[in-house]
């Protein structure tokens, strides 16, 4: 009919300007991959090389494997596979986009209940606490409390959704404390309060599929009480680091590790812990940790990606029934 013409002009238009023409490929492969990347973003978790790794990784074990941003999600029913390597956040559409791959019955990283749990550090502190595992006593403070709780200085003062280190205040006295306090509930109206545990480094231990996957140190920022120093003059805003083989670390570091992202879910969690003498603190999970080569990829090398890849194909193979 007449009136459907511009409507099949549009359809038309639209599928033959995508990107990926399946007739085309040099290779043959059953199962297709998108790893979802940000080119504006500053500290993604994963720089360039690795998502290189990545894609010839996933290659070798007969994946298709596209890296797509923001523009090009809309086609993500095409694939059978999501592998987040943008910054994830609930109000985000990193987040949406997650939640529409599953619904897609795709096998997704980071899946949308990781997602919810991990960015969320008031539900991430209530669930670690109500299952008994040890973190540093949070007192929550909301915008419309009367009084405040009694507090010892110095402290860690987070916003519920902070990550990379932005969001976090360490404070040293209740003055400090009522200034960043009003600059906090400007957009937010919960805060977390944590005692500040001086170390010298956190240990970042990588899961996936409930399973230790690499172990680095992260040393603080030059200067500084935490690994990053966005405030720094110098070119260089991080710690060192040091990569370790996880059969050296501590088995009480990795057994916290493991406990705490079973509370999440089979996907792939880096586990911050603090360590001060016999007593580990988990500090946080993230549900999109870094996979950076040259950082955590240093004992395993491409054996890293490898395993990240096989993980997918597993996955995939499963949902489709072939296991």
């Amino acid at each position: 009919p007449e009136h459907h013409r511009e409507f099949m002009r549009e359809s038309a238009v639209a599928y033959l300007s995508k990107k990926r023409v399946y007739q085309w490929r040099k290779k043959q492969r059953f199962h297709d991959l998108a790893i979802l990347i940000d080119p504006t973003e500053q500290n993604a978790p994963s720089n360039k090389k690795a998502l290189e790794r990545f894609v010839a990784s996933g290659e070798e074990l007969g994946l298709n494997v596209d890296l797509i941003d923001k523009s090009e999600s809309k086609g993500i029913a095409e694939y059978d596979a999501l592998f987040i390597r943008a910054t994830t956040s609930v109000n985000h559409y990193t987040y949406r986009l997650a939640r529409r791959a599953v619904q897609e019955n795709l096998v997704v990283i980071d899946d949308p209940q990781s997602i919810v749990k991990c960015t969320n550090k008031i539900y991430l502190a209530e669930l670690l606490n109500t299952h008994q595992i040890m973190t540093p006593r949070t007192t929550f403070i909301n915008r419309y409390d009367e009084k405040l709780p009694e507090i010892q200085f110095p402290c860690v003062l987070k916003k519920p959704d902070s990550a990379f280190s932005h969001g976090v205040v360490k404070i040293d006295d209740e003055k400090a404390l009522e200034k960043s306090l009003s600059q906090f509930f400007k957009t937010s109206e919960l805060v977390l309060v944590q005692p500040f545990i001086p170390t010298e480094f956190d240990w970042r231990i990588g899961i996936l599929d409930q399973k230790p996957l690499f172990a680095c140190r992260y040393f603080m920022a030059k200067g500084h009480w935490q690994i990053y120093d966005w405030h720094a003059t110098h070119d260089r805003k991080e710690g060192d680091h040091e990569t370790i083989p996880v059969g050296e670390v501590p088995e009480a570091i990795i057994k916290l590790a493991l406990k705490a992202t079973k509370l999440i879910g089979h996907g792939l969690y880096g586990v911050d812990i603090k360590s001060k003498g016999n007593l580990h603190y988990v500090i946080e999970i993230n549900d999109n940790p870094n996979i950076d080569a040259g950082v955590e990829d240093q004992i395993l090398g491409d054996n890293l990606y490898h395993q990240i890849m096989t993980y997918f194909l597993q996955r995939i193979r499963r949902k489709h029934g072939y296991v």
